[in-house]
């Protein structure tokens, strides 16, 4: 009598704060709704299974209570000379308390059963027989017997095993031929034009990619089964298998979920796609129709279509984004705000050239300051307009030289446009020469005309004029003045022109003057017709216009 009372006050010691918990009886009966939600519980396991489960309190937790309860169940089990038959429940004061022999186990306490919505003796009698399988369970699993089944099962289950995954490794190597053969002749160059996107190669190691990792994929689950069922075999491991178990089922539960939570979003995300995607593609159309003037606006150029739909293109797009933002998955995340904050700063600092220039490209569209094969002069670059790109443009100079400029650049400097005049009223060549006083100006003027006349590509109408700039101390200067419509040969047809007025002059004895005179020679500064051809010269031989 003196031992079983020992054992009763070494439980109540062990179990205090939920004596006392019980020994307010009364009150625990009026707040046990709110007492089930609000105190904790843990599970006592026995080799990975869950026999009950215990509720705690602030002062003693429910899983240090469960696993104290679980260490005595195990001891018990344990103990050779103890059978599961001996366990009994004897009634104190604050509880019912379960034996194993002389040790108490646990107390089960009015707290206890009014929150399991049942009584204490009733709870201590479903505790006691649930205890009394486990450690029958516990004993079985730990025989000898039991061991040598597990341990060939866990054989068999590997040979299972190798013997699947050499399966699937030939199924899958069957597969991936039979692909081969039913796709190889409908597999083609992905391209546009002359233009390869993607190659065939690229198409056939993705479709082997795919067929590999469906391979890998089966024998990872395979793999993931043998283990869960090899694990649970052996009492040591089983708590591991149960793991892996809980492991798969809270992945999928949780996939389940946020899957389910974002299929609005998903369909939202859609329609406006969707949306969006209609509305460029009319907005396309439409400014196509304006560009081949099939659709004609008043004070709107024809010229003017694509850049405004480019730009319409990118407003449509960001009000898009805006709308779409919110149904984003993740959108909400400091993650997801972090890259956003981090990416719009990098915007700011680094895009404020790129935005002057991108402005720049628009403004100059609406201008008209020039269009792609136009010949004009920026700074000191004089070149043919071969892109207008909304960053920068392209000019190549007649030194097929290729130079790109920023639009930023162009709209603050003097553009010179040979090009936008000459197809109507024709771009104006100019050249200056200085005679001396001595020679008549209308002498001077009709071997200037003559010249003209003889170069290539100048018109006759209208009429090459001549024009008297100065008179200077020496000599007098006299600009010739002829129009051309080609603005690609703007340098051939100068040097030709060049080349015939030094050819007239010498042919009529006349001195040219320019750029100094100093005073007049013994003999006039001419080249006599015997010497035009002087060697290596030839008369066969002439300059191409």
């Amino acid at each position: 009598m003196a031992r079983r009372l020992k054992s009763f006050i070494l439980a109540a010691v062990l179990l205090a704060p939920l004596l006392a918990f019980g020994a307010a009886g009364d009150e625990a009966r009026s707040t046990a709704p709110a007492l089930e939600l609000t105190l904790e519980t843990a599970p006592v396991e026995i080799d990975g299974q869950v026999l009950f489960t215990v509720r705690g309190l602030s002062s003693f937790p429910a899983e240090k209570r469960a696993q104290s309860i679980g260490r005595r169940i195990e001891e018990a089990a344990g103990d050779a000379a103890f059978a599961s038959a001996g366990l009994t429940v004897d009634t104190i004061e604050a509880g019912s308390v379960i034996l194993a022999g002389k040790t108490a186990l646990m107390v089960v306490t009015d707290a206890d059963a009014q929150l399991e919505q049942t009584t204490r003796e009733n709870l201590a009698a479903l505790h006691l027989a649930r205890i009394r399988q486990a450690i029958d369970e516990y004993r079985l699993t730990r025989s000898t017997d039991y061991l040598i089944k597990a341990a060939l099962h866990a054989a068999g289950a590997t040979i299972l095993l190798a013997a699947g995954i050499a399966v699937l490794l030939l199924l899958n190597r069957w597969l991936d031929k039979a692909v081969s053969r039913v796709l190889k002749r409908r597999v083609h160059d992905v391209d546009i034009q002359s233009f390869e996107v993607v190659r065939s190669d690229t198409i056939w190691k993705a479709l082997h990619g795919v067929i590999l990792a469906v391979g890998i994929m089966t024998i990872v689950v395979s793999i993931y089964v043998y283990l869960q069922y090899v694990l649970a075999l052996f009492p040591w491991t089983r708590s591991v298998s149960n793991d892996l178990l809980d492991l798969s089922t809270r992945a999928a539960r949780r996939l389940g979920k946020s899957t389910a939570e974002i299929i609005p979003d998903v369909l939202i995300l859609t329609i406006i796609y969707f949306l969006t995607r209609f509305t460029l593609a009319r907005a396309r159309k439409f400014f196509a129709a304006v560009e081949q003037k099939r659709v004609v606006f008043t004070q709107f150029e024809p010229d003017w279509a694509m850049p405004t739909y480019k730009l319409l293109r990118v407003l449509i797009l960001a009000f898009a984004i805006v709308v779409a933002y919110p149904y984003i998955p993740g959108s909400e995340t400091a993650a997801f705000k972090g890259i956003s904050i981090f990416i719009g700063l990098v915007l700011s600092l680094g895009s404020s050239t790129a935005i002057s220039n991108l402005i720049a490209g628009y403004l100059m569209t609406y201008r008209r300051v020039f269009k792609v094969g136009d010949r004009v002069k920026v700074g000191d670059v004089v070149g043919e307009v071969v892109a207008v790109r909304l960053q920068v443009t392209h000019l190549r100079t007649n030194k097929n030289e290729e130079v790109t400029i920023p639009n930023s650049q162009i709209l603050n400097s003097d553009v010179t446009n040979y090009s936008s005049l000459a197809g109507t009223k024709g771009l104006i060549l100019h050249t200056t020469v200085g005679i001396g006083y001595e020679v008549p100006w209308r002498q001077v003027e009709a071997m200037m005309l003559t010249a003209a006349a003889r170069t290539a590509g100048v018109l006759s109408d209208p009429n090459p004029f001549i024009l008297l700039t100065k008179l200077g101390d020496f000599s007098v200067s006299y600009e010739l003045n002829v129009y051309v419509r080609d603005t690609e040969m703007i340098g051939k047809r100068y040097a030709e022109l060049h080349r015939h007025i030094i050819d007239v002059f010498n042919e009529y004895q006349v001195q040219i003057m320019t750029p100094a005179y100093e005073g007049d020679p013994e003999q006039p500064k001419v080249v006599p017709p015997e010497h035009w051809y002087s060697a290596p010269a030839s008369p066969d031989v002439r300059p191409k216009p």
